[in-house]
């Protein structure tokens, strides 16, 4: 009897669509699957829904939660996928299995340099090369069958994702990670920007990148995004941990929800920094200067303004921040700093003031 149910879905579906199906691949729970659809993804695939131009016509499936994509990790324009089917009770095909994808060679990774990138998946991507456009530029990611996706579904073009990548022996950059717009976990937990309490931080529904007005404040981050401007609330529960620079112009990424006061609040936010940094610093001899933070500050270099003249530090060795959850233009800072081997100064403990 439930063979035959299943039969009398699959055949009208196909009478409604007319679709040419091919039986389920090997490896997925035929009693779950209703049929397996070939066809090519069309531009307007999003996050949710799966645009599919098929031989006859065109056919719109879901992605869920439950869909397995460890076979296809990335939905292009104009490439070939198949797609393993289920029957919802909201009346949609739904995605059970996607596959696709090249067959890798073997390749070596340096996983002890790591670097963190921000940007937006751009069209250009193909197979299993990622298009990155980034604030420095567009840079090219190899994504691997090993690339850590549980940070997000799936990859859709013109959707913004942070990926920490390595370089491999192929002399390419390869993603190790990539979460959902902005979702990446933050480095240096000890950092005291870190949310106050972990337990209650609301999970973001939304993500987007802007750059910094010049009217934000510590605690109101007004961003220009091609949506217009956009005002966010950073509060006690925001992670700035990874974007605690927030003078004029700066291009961050912000993940965020909306309250029940109506407006939106920050869950975490994300500068541009190129990669990890490799110099020696000297901390068994220490300095410490008082000034405000300068205009041309950003997430790699402080521009501190002090009564001796403007001092540049870098902040690539910051254990601690106290006193704020955000660096402004202006804002009175004592910071504690040590030489390196790059001849810079490189502030270690950064208290507002």
């Amino acid at each position: 009897m439930k063979n035959k149910g299943i039969m009398k879905i699959c055949a009208a579906i196909c009478l409604a669509l007319g679709l040419a199906f091919v039986m389920p691949p090997a490896g997925v729970c035929a009693a779950d699957i209703i049929a397996t659809v070939e066809g090519t993804v069309l531009a307007k695939t999003t996050s949710e829904l799966i645009y599919l131009s098929t031989s006859d016509g065109e056919m719109q499936i879901k992605l869920d939660k439950e869909t397995d994509t460890s076979e296809c990790k990335i939905l292009l324009p104009n490439t070939k996928i198949r797609v393993a089917l289920t029957y919802g009770s909201d009346a949609y095909l739904h995605a059970a299995k996607l596959y696709s994808g090249p067959k890798e060679i073997d390749v070596t990774i340096d996983k002890s340099a790591t670097a963190t990138v921000t940007g937006t998946l751009s069209d250009k991507t193909k197979d299993s090369t990622l298009y990155v456009n980034t604030p420095q530029g567009e840079m090219q990611i190899k994504l691997d069958s090993t690339t850590d996706m549980s940070g997000c579904n799936i990859l859709v073009i013109n959707q913004t994702y942070t990926i920490v990548c390595a370089r491999g022996s192929d002399a390419v950059m390869h993603a190790l990670s990539i979460s959902g717009g902005v979702l990446a976990a933050p480095s240096g937990s000890w950092l005291t920007p870190a949310p106050a309490d972990a337990n209650s931080v609301v999970t973001p529904t939304m993500a987007i990148t802007g750059k910094i007005k010049s009217n934000s404040k510590e605690s109101l981050l007004i961003l220009s995004t091609n949506d217009g401007e956009m005002q966010f609330i950073i509060d006690s529960n925001t992670d700035t941990r990874q974007g605690m620079v927030l003078t004029p112009d700066n291009q961050v990424a912000v993940a965020y929800y909306r309250g029940s006061d109506a407006a939106l609040h920050a869950t975490m936010v994300v500068g541009v920094k190129t990669g990890i940094s490799t110099v020696s610093i000297n901390q068994s001899a220490t300095a410490t200067v008082t000034g405000t933070v300068g205009k041309k500050s950003n997430e790699e270099l402080l521009y501190l303004n002090t009564p001796q003249g403007e001092m540049q530090l870098k902040l690539d060795a910051v254990k601690s921040v106290s006193g704020c959850k955000a660096l402004t233009e202006g804002r009175k800072l004592t910071v504690t700093c040590a030489s390196g081997s790059d001849h810079y100064m490189h502030a270690l403990e950064i208290t507002a003031g």
